[in-house]
């Protein structure tokens, strides 16, 4: 499939007959036609719950939702669809992770992040350490946003257990080094977790080269529906964890004193899956696929290229962080101009922008900053929409 932003633009129905501007993807991403689609024959086809029922109707569905576990697979480079695990997010995959990997740690032990990290990359490890005595370190950031790693001995310890790091920051759009960081952490011996939120809809993913232990990422965030994501582990890996949640379809057998577990990924997939969700994920990935991810990357990287030189010449525009490696995303502030207010002004012109502390508050802490505003971009963004944010901000420059 040619890349064409015309055509692109018209796969998506709430940008018909719209002047609507677009620019918080990294928050969550619009939908296309087809993946809408796919979501509503699920529901008029092959409403049926998965794997339980032998009629033809349950057949159907569940062939169907296991498909999307094939398609993930191979989206990410995994040696096995039984790695793949369907939560509802980023957030739940994480907090699996953390109450099934801490279930040795003790006083003493360390779990690294980084000071770049969203909440639902902190609060879960946060939590872990309270419960088990565990403590946690920080990788802080270089003036340009980038992980500082001139020192990791002073982070990645004997005592290092557990290195958690996002992909790419959603607020700076630091593509961070993850197999440098896989080396580092495996060397100490510990388990090498990956943040993939704001990477797999943006970058090229293929696990076994990144060398991580797990993987995580969400549908909202790469053309899907909400309420989906996944958990990637190494095989031997989930089949020596304890199960996150108990319930039907994690089960192998249960009797009144006791019970035993389901093969992965079954064991992690407790009650009725999000399998409506899951199908339109893989509807999402083949739309993808078909434009090609290296394609998406490079459109991102043009424009946040052609976006950063217009930003330049606009006064009192405060950049937060400049990476070398990064995706499209831009964080900023206004001097003079509250970024509550700048929003409000915006939204009258119908373009949407991201404002607030985005969920990394230890990250605005370490800029002096309690909100600020961030464009991020997608495959259906364009130049034109650049133009018309900076025409809406120089009018509300002026107003100001």
């Amino acid at each position: 499939m040619e890349f064409s932003l015309k055509d692109i633009k018209q796969d998506f129905p709430i940008f018909h007959n719209s002047d609507l501007v677009y620019l918080d993807s990294a928050s969550t991403t619009q939908k296309p036609q087809v993946v809408l689609d796919r979501i509503s024959s699920m529901y008029s086809e092959a409403n049926a719950n998965v794997h339980r029922a032998l009629y033809s109707l349950g057949s159907v569905a569940t062939e169907r939702y296991e498909n999307s576990r094939k398609k993930v697979s191979s989206f990410i480079g995994a040696n096995s669809d039984k790695e793949i695990i369907f939560t509802s997010g980023t957030t739940e995959s994480i907090n699996l992770l953390a109450h099934t990997l801490t279930d040795k740690l003790k006083p003493g032990d360390e779990i690294l992040l980084s000071e770049m990290e969203h909440h639902s990359n902190l609060v879960p490890w946060q939590l872990a350490a309270n419960r088990t005595g565990a403590s946690i370190s920080y990788i802080p950031l270089s003036k340009k946003g980038e992980l500082d790693l001139s020192e990791p001995e002073r982070y990645f310890k004997p005592s290092t257990k557990i290195v958690s790091i996002t992909h790419v920051s959603n607020v700076l759009g630091t593509i961070n080094p993850l197999k440098k960081i896989s080396e580092m952490a495996h060397e100490m011996g510990a388990v090498f977790v990956v943040d993939g939120a704001q990477g797999a809809p943006h970058c090229s993913v293929n696990v076994k080269e990144i060398g991580c232990d797990f993987y995580t990422f969400s549908g909202h965030k790469m053309l899907g529906p909400t309420g989906i994501g996944v958990l990637w582990g190494k095989l031997e890996l989930l089949e020596s964890m304890e199960p996150f949640m108990g319930g039907g379809e994690m089960i192998e057998t249960v009797t009144m004193e006791s019970s035993t577990w389901n093969e992965v990924p079954y064991k992690f997939e407790a009650g009725t899956p999000n399998f409506v969700q899951a199908v339109g994920l893989g509807s999402a990935i083949d739309y993808i696929n078909s434009i090609g991810i290296n394609n998406i990357s490079d459109h991102e990287t043009k424009l946040t290229e052609y976006a950063l030189e217009k930003l330049a010449d606009i006064d009192n525009f405060r950049l937060f962080g400049s990476p070398i490696d990064r995706t499209g995303v831009i964080s900023f502030n206004i001097d003079g101009i509250h970024p509550h207010d700048l929003a409000q002004f915006l939204n009258e012109d119908n373009i949407a922008i991201r404002v607030g502390h985005h969920c990394a508050q230890p990250l605005l802490a370490s800029l002096n900053e309690t909100s600020i505003g961030r464009l991020s971009f997608y495959l259906y963004n364009n130049e034109s929409d650049i133009d018309n944010f900076c025409d809406s901000l120089t009018r509300i420059k002026a107003y100001f």
